[in-house]
């Protein structure tokens, strides 16, 4: 029966296979990223111990809660230390020098995710003290990359940040953890620290028999003990707990990937009303076959269980295409994946086509058909046998039940298109404001790229200080180039944040009087950037480690704490929350400069502080070192991409040492919005698809109206009906059905856009603007697509129209 109605079928199915290609490509990521258990042996309790406290819960870790927790064996067990790496380590001896990625763990980490070495061993306890030894375990693919898999490696030497490793083990293969390292260092840390600094965190598997509410309140209690060791280190209402590990790695993609995903699901419900308004017509032009059916004995049910056999076989044969789409699809979605979506993989190796996925399209094309073929079907089966048998083939089964159906299933499409342009509206509003965000530096012409400062050379402020200075001087020789700077962070980076106190006020609430983005930066980083200073004065060369301790503000810590008052001159202490070997002496406020976007564009400006490089204590330099590069930014007068080679070089006469990320801030200004528009252009896709397939199926409905009620509009026009007024009868019937469809939409959006206010910015979920705009826009299609069947009726010949029967 497909086969007689080719045209039909192939219509069907590919409006099917867009829909279910969709949601199978979300389906897919979404499997990969919040489904699928972690790669680690009893992953479900592997939890993460937090930092709680009214404003939230985070995952830093500090070594003296570290130690509290590590006696956390009653709930807990293989409690583990690990960072993230931080900057890359500079990996010297062959022919190519290059930054290897690093990350710190306790001896207790290779256990607790179950990796398992290929050749050699992991640290033991002892090794994992203090002064335990400088040895190292390599991932599997740097054991291949750089030494062709040769299991002799290990006990040999290996030179990481300027100093002697020994390789005593490797990796499996199969072992993957996030962020993905090439070499494991022991975490060594001080039993007896009292270090405050939060620069690691901590992991652990739930003991056999104990819940997540246990571990808790074990935590609670250890929090307790910690306060009474440290009661400057934790506010009164702070405590400690666990998250599943799990969950606190995709807590900030989950409701991105819902919002897809129900996205797509209402492009699949679009595509399913849309096959159904085809069935419906295709069921008028079949009525007398069902008639005939019925009348030599076949019962309703059998009739329903016909038509539905076809239904399901249409979204069957768009369920095969729709894999074929959705596995496309979702190649181009990791491909452009700006966001970083966790668990996904190098090169989205994370995303497979498992039995999941298969039984998923499986069970969503089976769906499909019931839902779609269901309306159909049952009308269909309802038909009056006498009635139909007595009408003409050309008019039978084209009563008003079938109309009442087929409008119904164009105000559902609108409905759901509405919500869809309106999600895709807020997000391109979001997008606009972001692109208009000031972020208060000039990008233009600015060159950035990072060095490692890894192993014990670079531990004294004075090795970097003067490490800084030959390469600085060598940038500045080099033609084309305006100024350069160093420091700890890039603008939209993000910074350390450090507690301080204000000389001479008293404290209220707490034992610090606030907390500031921390950054050490050389003098002339405000030129580099042209970030205007706009009181008192910014960082000179006489800053030294000689002079006066200083320290420069911006505009929103000014007003944030200064209210009233004049800054300048007034003294700071900075990180005195953080132990005894991070106490720094007052600086005195030289001056203020403008605010920049460091958390992102969509970030408020927060307070910050910028330190000369050259008055960094060696405490602080060592624990920036283990976890963050030295960034390095060029202003040029050329392109700056034409002046990188000669960089690099003034690095490796300067300091011998490899740069990586060598990128433009302007890249890192676009970067820093790929997140919004991915989710826009995706959105906007799905939203489109959802326009065109409603707006098809608008003019469907009224193309098979005007054709139903030709013996009608022949009428008319011999009666002397006026030719305008009949157009507009026709598109007055459709716009009628649009405005339905239109408010039922607009009450939809206006409820599930709150879902969306994480993604947005600028921009308030029930923005007007954007519900009216989307509206009209809507309006205008439905116009479109009602208007081209109204100027057919006008084309009716009377005398053809009477002799239609």
């Amino acid at each position: 029966m497909l086969r007689k109605t080719p045209g039909f079928a192939l219509a069907a199915i590919c409006v099917l296979a867009l829909g279910i290609g969709a949601n199978t490509a979300i389906f897919s990521v979404i499997n990969a990223v919040l489904l699928k258990p972690l790669p680690y042996p009893e992953s479900d309790r592997i939890v993460v111990l937090m930092n709680s406290s009214p404003q939230g819960t985070g995952p830093a870790a500090s070594v003296p809660k570290y130690n509290v927790w590590r006696a956390q064996t009653q709930a807990l067990e293989d409690i583990a230390a690990y960072d993230t790496g931080g900057p890359g380590i500079n990996l010297s001896g062959g022919d190519h020098p290059e930054q290897v990625k690093g990350i710190h763990v306790s001896y207790e980490f290779f256990h607790l995710f179950g990796a398992r070495t290929e050749v050699g061993r992991t640290f033991t306890e002892q090794e994992d003290r203090p002064h335990g030894g400088n040895l190292v375990v390599l991932s599997h693919g740097l054991w291949q990359r750089r030494f062709g898999a040769d299991p002799s490696v290990v006990g040999k030497p290996l030179t990481l940040g300027g100093e002697s490793y020994t390789v005593i083990g490797v990796v499996e293969r199969r072992f993957q953890f996030e962020p993905a390292p090439d070499v494991y260092l022991p975490f060594q840390a001080d039993p007896n620290s009292t270090s405050q600094a939060h620069f690691f965190r901590a992991a652990a598997r739930l003991k056999p028999g104990v819940s997540l509410a246990t571990a808790r309140a074990a935590l609670n209690l250890a929090a307790e003990e910690f306060r009474r060791r440290f009661p400057r280190a934790i506010g009164p209402k702070s405590s400690f707990t666990v998250t599943p590990m799990q969950e606190l790695t995709v807590r900030f993609v989950r409701t991105e990937l819902y919002i897809l995903l129900g996205a797509v699901g209402f492009v699949l419900l679009i595509a399913c009303a849309n096959v159904a308004n085809l069935l419906l017509a295709r069921a008028i032009g079949r009525s007398r076959e069902i008639a005939i059916r019925a009348a030599i004995g076949a019962g309703r049910m059998r009739i329903v269980r016909q038509l539905l056999t076809e239904s399901v076989l249409l979204s069957a044969c768009g369920g095969v295409l729709g894999l074929a789409i959705g596995f496309i699809g979702v190649r181009a979605l990791v491909a452009s994946n700006p966001s970083a979506l966790p668990r996904l993989g190098p090169d989205g190796s994370g995303v497979t086509l498992d039995w999941t996925i298969l039984l998923f399209t499986l069970a969503l094309s089976l769906l499909t058909g019931l839902i779609f073929g269901l309306v159909p079907a049952l009308s269909a089966s309802r038909a009056d046998l006498s009635a139909t048998l007595k009408e003409s083939a050309s008019r039978s089964g084209s009563g008003l039940r079938q109309n009442k159906a087929r409008g119904l299933l164009v105000i559902t499409e609108i409905a759901l298109a509405m919500v869809l342009l309106v999600g895709a509206g807020l997000l391109i509003r979001t997008f606009a404001v972001l692109r208009g965000v000031i972020p208060g530096f000039d990008a233009h012409n600015v060159l950035t790229m990072e060095t490692s400062l890894s192993g014990s050379h670079y531990d004294r402020s004075v090795a970097i200080t003067e490490m800084s200075r030959h390469v600085l001087e060598r940038i500045h020789a080099i033609p084309g180039v305006e100024s350069a700077a160093a420091s700890s962070f890039l603008p939209l980076a993000g910074g350390l944040g450090l507690g301080f106190i204000i000389e001479g006020r008293p404290l209220t609430n707490g034992p610090e009087h606030g907390g500031a983005e921390w950054n050490y930066v050389t003098w002339r980083f405000f030129d580099v950037f042209k970030i205007p200073v706009v009181r008192g004065r910014g960082l000179t060369e006489r800053d030294d480690a000689a002079s006066p301790p200083v320290v420069v503000i911006n505009e929103a810590m000014a007003r944030q704490f200064f209210k009233g008052e004049d800054p300048i001159g007034q003294r700071l202490i900075i990180g005195s929350g953080m132990g005894p070997d991070f106490a720094q002496p007052p600086r005195e406020i030289v001056g203020v400069v403008g605010d920049t976007r460091d958390g992102g564009l969509n970030s408020e400006p927060g307070p910050a502080t910028f330190i000369p490089l050259e008055q960094v204590s060696d405490a602080y330099m060592v624990l920036n070192n283990r976890f963050m590069p030295l960034s390095w930014v060029v202003r040029t007068r050329v392109p700056p991409f034409s002046v990188s080679a000669l960089v690099q070089r003034a690095f490796e006469d300067a300091a011998d040492m490899p740069i990586a990320r060598v990128r433009t801030m302007e890249q890192i200004v676009s970067n820093s919005t790929a997140d919004t528009r991915f989710n826009t252009i995706l959105l906007g896709i799905f939203a489109g698809l959802a326009v065109l397939l409603a707006s098809i199926g608008l003019y469907g409905l009224m193309s098979y109206s005007v054709q139903q009620r030709t013996v009608e509009f022949g009428i008319r026009l011999a009666l002397g009906a006026d030719s305008p007024r009949l157009r507009n009868m026709v598109v007055r019937q459709a716009m009628v059905l649009a405005a339905v469809g239109i408010l039922v939409g607009l009450g939809a959006a206006f409820g599930l856009t709150r879902l969306m206010s994480t993604l947005l910015y600028g921009v308030k979920a029930t923005d007007p603007f954007v519900f009216l705009s989307v509206a009209f826009v809507l309006a205008a299609v439905a116009f479109l697509a009602s208007y081209l069947p109204a100027r057919r009726a006008l084309s009716v010949d009377p005398v053809v129209a009477l002799r239609y029967e």
